[in-house]
C-alpha cells in the first residue's frame, strides 16, 4: 500500500492531471455595496461631460419627449466623430427617424429615404461622404494618456480588456491594437458590404446582449451616457432585421444637437465616474464580488458587465458672506 501511495505521488508530480486539486482562494466577502463606494466618492473622481463630444439627441416618443445623451470616443474614431460633429452642428438628423429596432440586438437612426438617391437628404458642409473603416486603433494610443485600467479578468473575446477614458476597450497586444467593445449601450456607424462604406450619418445602439462578433467589423463611435431607456423601449420592427415597413411605425427625432451648440443653462447636468480612479477599482471589486441578496458570488465581470456610472452634477458650494 505504501509503494502504491508513493507511486501515484509521483504520478501525480509528473502529470498535473492527476495531481488532488487545490482549494479554490476564498472570495473575499464585500464590505461595501456599490451604492455605499460611489456615495463616499470624492468629486475629483468625477468629470463632465465635454461639449464638443457628446450629443443631445431628442426624440418624440410615446412618453413625449425623450432625451438620450451619446459621447463620442474621438480616441478610437477621429475620422466618424469629426463627421458626427458636423452632422450635428448642421441639424442633419432633424426630422429623422428611427429606422429600426431588432429585439436583442440594435436600435437604428437615419434617414429613412438614405437608399435613395433621389429622395436621400443631402450632406451638409463639412461633412465627409466616404470614410475610412476605424474598426481598431494602435494600442499605444491607449496607454496614460487614455487613463487604461485593464481588468484582470481573462474573457474569450480579446487577450486583453479595460476601460479607456470611460469606454469598454478590448485589445490584442500581439496584434498592436486596440479597439471599443460592442457592449450595451454603445453607439456605432452603420455600413453596408464594403468595409469603408461608414459615415456617421446611419447610427445604432446596442439593446441586447453585448454581440461581441461585432468587434473589429463595425466603427464604433461612442456610448448613450443617458436615456437608453428611450431607445431600448420602443416598438419592435415588422419587416426583416427589425426595420418598420411602414412609416408611422417609426419614431421621430426632433433633433440632435452637439452640447457646445447648447446654450449652457440647457444642457444636463451630468457626470461620469473616471475610470482610472480608485473609486473604479473599488466598485469593480465589489461587483465580482456579491454580497446581500447573492447566495453565489461569481468573483468576476466581464468588460460588457461593468457600466460606468453617472450622476446628477452636485450643486456649487454656497460661498460664505464676506
Amino acid at each position: 500500500m505504501k509503494h502504491l501511495a508513493l507511486a501515484l505521488a509521483i504520478a501525480g508530480l509528473l502529470n498535473p492531471a492527476l495531481a488532488a486539486p487545490k482549494k479554490a482562494a476564498k472570495a473575499p466577502k464585500p464590505t461595501k455595496t456599490a451604492q455605499e463606494i460611489l456615495a463616499a466618492s470624492p468629486a475629483s473622481h468625477w468629470r463632465g461631460l465635454d461639449p464638443e463630444n457628446t450629443l443631445l439627441m431628442e426624440l418624440a416618443n410615446s412618453q413625449g419627449n425623450g432625451q438620450v445623451i451619446i459621447e463620442l470616443a474621438p480616441r478610437f474614431a477621429p475620422g466618424h466623430a469629426a463627421n458626427i460633429r458636423a452632422l450635428a452642428r448642421a441639424g442633419y438628423w432633424d426630422g429623422l427617424a428611427i429606422v429600426r429596432v431588432q429585439d436583442n440586438f440594435v436600435t437604428q437612426w437615419g434617414d429613412p429615404d438614405g437608399e435613395d438617391a433621389a429622395k436621400a437628404r443631402p450632406l451638409p458642409a463639412g461633412a465627409q461622404a466616404k470614410l475610412p473603416a476605424e474598426f481598431s486603433v494602435p494600442l499605444d494610443r491607449i496607454g496614460k494618456a487614455a487613463g487604461f485600467t485593464r481588468l484582470p479578468d481573462k474573457e474569450g473575446w480579446a487577450p486583453r480588456t479595460g476601460f479607456a477614458e470611460g469606454f469598454p476597450v478590448a485589445a490584442d497586444p500581439k496584434a498592436g491594437k486596440a479597439w471599443l467593445a460592442h457592449c450595451y449601450g454603445m453607439v456605432g456607424a452603420g455600413r453596408s458590404d464594403a468595409p469603408d462604406s461608414s459615415n456617421g450619418t446611419e447610427l445604432y445602439a446596442v439593446i441586447g446582449q453585448a454581440p461581441r462578433g461585432l468587434d473589429l467589423n463595425i466603427t464604433v463611435v461612442g456610448r448613450v451616457l443617458k436615456g437608453m431607456e428611450h431607445l431600448a423601449a420602443l416598438p419592435r420592427g415588422t419587416a426583416a432585421m427589425g426595420f418598420y415597413d411602414k412609416p408611422e411605425q417609426r419614431t421621430g427625432i426632433q433633433r440632435v444637437r452637439l452640447l457646445a451648440n447648447v446654450a449652457p443653462t440647457e444642457r444636463p447636468a451630468l457626470q461620469v465616474l473616471k475610470t482610472d480612479s480608485s473609486t473604479w477599482t473599488q466598485l469593480l471589486d465589489a461587483r465580482r464580488h456579491r454580497g446581500g441578496w447573492f447566495v453565489h458570488s461569481p468573483g468576476y465581470i466581464d468588460v460588457c458587465s461593468a457600466t460606468v456610472p453617472t450622476r446628477p452634477t452636485p450643486p456649487e458650494p454656497a460661498q460664505a458672506p464676506r
